[in-house]
């Protein structure tokens, strides 16, 4: 059963985040520090030519490209809606890095990973959020989980939250398992309209306020918000399908799959509700 909240009164205010920009921020992996071994895509630490410090993402990892561009265009769309999330930028990698490695898998994935990868905003001191102890209001909880609706989130459960608690803020991380149908273009329209289980979420402890969130988020969530995400993903992560032949077609597919759920929230909006319910009638 996931547990409850109860934010405190004296909860920080939330950060003010700027709108995506139509394009990541390039910049040049000169040092891998460390991995970070939490995940199976073995994602590191390194630092770049801006003097910054990410957590990045490769792109020769077992989840592949894809994942990649679900992290671009959620992460985009969350940072438009004014939600907290790391800035995100590409990192191009040179495997000339990888000989001064000493394990051999990580030289394997330097090696596998040349051109641009996904790199994060490292948050040093940051904490794993706790769903057991979590004090999150409840405007921030309803949007948090309208996001993971609109972009049938599969990895954001009390189990493993894939938030961060720094400086009393909380961000979202690791939106790699968002936007699924893209593994199946096939089954993309049937997607549009599926409901999304809220039972495990995260923040359904919380009360979260959904209609109010429905109400200020899909105000927000305009063609060019979606237009200004996609168009972010680096042109080389974006793959062709049968019947998407062209980079092009490819984006507009995503474009219109998002606009179309955000036009068919009503077929998953109740199964929030209800399931927000529950978790209060069991607090």
């Amino acid at each position: 059963m996931p547990p409850s909240c109860d934010p405190p009164d004296d909860l920080p205010a939330r950060p003010g985040l700027a709108p995506p920009a139509l394009a990541l921020p390039r910049v040049r992996a000169i040092r891998y520090v460390t991995p970070l071994r939490e995940g199976g895509s073995l994602p590191a630490v390194m630092e770049t030519d801006d003097l910054g410090t990410y957590v990045v993402k490769f792109r020769g990892a077992g989840q592949g490209l894809k994942a990649l561009v679900a992290e671009v265009i959620t992460g985009q769309l969350a940072r438009g809606l004014g939600l907290p999330v790391p800035d995100l930028v590409a990192v191009e990698l040179d495997p000339a890095l990888a000989p001064g490695e000493p394990d051999p898998e990580i030289q394997d994935l330097l090696r596998a990973s040349p051109g641009l990868n996904l790199g994060v905003d490292f948050l040093p001191g940051a904490l794993d959020f706790d769903a057991a102890r979590a004090a999150v209001d409840s405007e921030l909880a309803g949007q948090v989980l309208w996001l993971d609706a609109l972009t049938v989130n599969a990895d954001r459960s009390w189990r493993n939250p894939n938030m961060l608690s720094w400086h009393d803020d909380l961000y979202l991380i690791d939106h790699g398992a968002t936007l699924t149908f893209q593994h199946r273009w096939s089954g993309a329209a049937a997607a549009v309209t599926r409901p999304y289980d809220a039972s495990d979420h995260a923040l359904i402890g919380c009360d979260p306020w959904v209609d109010e969130a429905d109400a200020e988020l899909a105000a927000r969530l305009t063609p060019g918000l979606v237009r200004a995400a996609v168009d972010a993903v680096p042109e080389d992560w974006i793959g062709t399908e049968p019947g998407l032949e062209t980079i092009g077609s490819a984006r507009n597919a995503y474009v219109s799959w998002i606009t179309d759920r955000l036009a068919a929230r009503e077929s998953w909006l109740p199964g929030l509700r209800d399931a927000a319910a529950a978790a209060g009638a069991r607090a």
